[in-house]
């Protein structure tokens, strides 16, 4: 195995007993005092701890303790900017042999960032970094607004990231699996370290998470809810047998680009049907370019690697029918997959068997994890289990997948931050008071206002079934500003070239989106010869 076995090492790391301490008030503290009693338990590498006046990004820029591009596209622009917060920050990693995360020049996995704010309000945030980022992708959106707020907060890479993430492993699923072994062992660690800085382990300790971060939450009060208090979930990725991104995503790189080329209604009802809500369609064309194809590719390569024979990463943006059989994953279709493809995902699926509260935030116009075949579904898993007393569940009317949308796209969409905070602050109220969160419903988008910073939970509308928010718009965006780059833009995607942003190499042609990621997945996978996993 490339690492301890992940059941034998979680149940090592569990075995730490660390009692919370009582209720209090906010623990104020000299500057950075206790940084020099940190101690990062196990880990393989531990900078020395920064002293820092500010500790939300607006001074972590400039001191050059965060990485901007790993949170770009999170967040709206408009989103308020959180008070300076002094205290300190430790750096470092977790032993793990492989290389995929080359922040601070590391070229090591295994990457946390843990914060401490002088004053303390004796509680812990952690999270787990979304889509394939790194471990600052959410110091905007979480890290910001969690230290001003009093909150210790630690943060990891998952244990591999970026656009060959599913290399990291022996067999389909291995990647995702770490995910879960680095959550733990981040949490544990960094109970023992706050213990360290501040004297006492924290009263309440928080799991939270955007995406593939929501999806760690979910996991994580399924499996060790002793560790937690409670959680909030932002859009989690679903994993069942049943439903995952396999079985939508190739339906949109199918039927999307006849559907953008000609108006089709039939390529359109595909899409409808496979989960893709009506009134998000001028959302489509982006996500087309950005996360579709990409996401497809690197999750299909990680569950089911067999699919596409020698190559890694699959074809990028090939169109349905053009390749021979096994080769574009235009043409994937999960239902026809062997059973050990269904093994695999059910490896790092979930059951809804949640242990402490949760409360679930999703966007009605994610376009790229959609709400009905994602949190519709899971949260009728959490009542199947019994564990619906200790959930709520807020459909964001306009929410997309990334706030940044909101920006492009105001006529359709809304930032979620707002009522993710909203949330953080119920959760909170819930655990340490006993006050009821607002119930299950769905958020209405407001007419006017500032969208990016104010929500209104305790308006949620309750809702008999969830429904779409919009059925009016039903024609693709118009084609003028979508172009492809050509024929030399085909033979560099053939010849296997890499881009970090911006306009990619598609190898299509015609009438047809042109390409950007290397945004909230990563970048480009190449078309190259696989070697062996792991």
């Amino acid at each position: 195995m490339r690492r301890p076995a992940p059941l034998v090492l979680i149940a090592a790391l569990l075995a730490v007993g660390l009692a919370p301490a009582a209720e209090g008030a906010m623990q104020a503290s000299k500057h950075c005092a206790g940084m020099n009693k940190a101690r990062v338990a196990g880990a393989a590498q531990q900078d020395a701890p920064a002293c820092l006046t500010d500790l939300t990004t607006t001074g972590l820029v400039t001191t050059g303790h965060t990485d901007p591009s790993d949170w770009a596209t999170l967040t709206s622009v408009k989103t308020a900017r959180q008070p300076a917060t002094p205290g300190f920050q430790v750096d470092g990693y977790f032993p793990d042999d492989s290389t995929l995360n080359g922040e601070k020049g590391k070229n090591h996995d295994s990457q946390f960032v843990m914060r401490f704010p002088d004053a303390w309000n004796g509680k812990l945030v952690i999270t787990g970094a979304p889509g394939v980022r790194k471990q600052y992708s959410v110091d905007r959106a979480i890290s910001d607004w969690a230290v001003a707020h009093g909150y210790a907060y630690a943060a990891t890479d998952k244990g591999n990231s970026g656009n060959t993430f599913y290399t990291d492993g022996k067999a389909p699923g291995d990647a995702i699996l770490e995910w879960h072994l680095r959550v733990t062992q981040l949490t544990v660690a960094m109970k023992k370290t706050v213990k360290q800085v501040y004297g006492r382990v924290p009263r309440r300790t928080y799991m939270t998470g955007i995406s593939n971060g929501g999806y760690l939450t979910r996991w994580a009060l399924e499996h060790h809810p002793d560790l937690y208090d409670g959680g909030v979930d932002w859009e989690g990725t679903l994993f069942t047998p049943q439903h995952n991104l396999l079985t939508y995503l190739p339906v949109a790189l199918k039927h999307y680009p006849t559907y953008f080329a000609t108006g089709s209604r039939a390529d359109h009802d595909a899409m409808i049907a496979a989960g893709f809500a009506r009134g998000s369609e001028p959302l489509w064309n982006y996500h087309y370019g950005v996360y579709w194809d990409l996401t497809q590719r690197l999750y299909r390569e990680e569950l089911d690697p067999s699919y596409d024979g020698g190559l890694s990463g699959g074809v990028p943006l090939c169109q349905a029918g053009t390749l021979p059989p096994g080769t574009c994953d235009a043409d994937y279709v999960y239902a026809h997959r062997p059973k050990a493809v269904k093994d695999a995902i059910a490896r790092v699926s979930l059951t809804g068997k949640i242990g402490k509260p949760m409360l679930t935030l999703h966007g009605t116009y994610d376009s790229l994890l959609p709400i009905k075949e994602d949190s519709d579904v899971y949260v009728p898993m959490i009542r199947k289990a019994g564990k619906g007393s200790m959930h709520r569940y807020y459909r964001i009317a306009g929410g997309n997948h990334v706030d940044q949308l909101a920006d492009d796209f105001p006529a359709t969409t809304r930032p979620i931050l707002p009522c993710y905070y909203d949330a953080l602050v119920a959760l909170d109220a819930w655990v340490t008071k006993g006050a009821a969160p607002p119930p299950s419903g769905e958020v209405p988008r407001p007419v006017s206002g500032d969208l990016a910073n104010t929500c209104d939970l305790p308006k949620a509308q309750a809702v008999s079934a969830p429904r779409p928010v919009n059925q009016s718009v039903n024609r693709p965006v118009a084609r003028t500003s979508y172009r492809t780059p050509g024929a030399a833009a085909a033979a560099a995607a053939a010849a296997g070239s890499r881009t970090t942003g911006g306009l990619a190499a598609t190898g299509l042609s015609g009438s047809v989106p042109v390409v950007g990621f290397g945004l909230l997945i990563g970048v480009v996978a190449t078309w190259r010869v696989r070697s062996r996993r792991g």
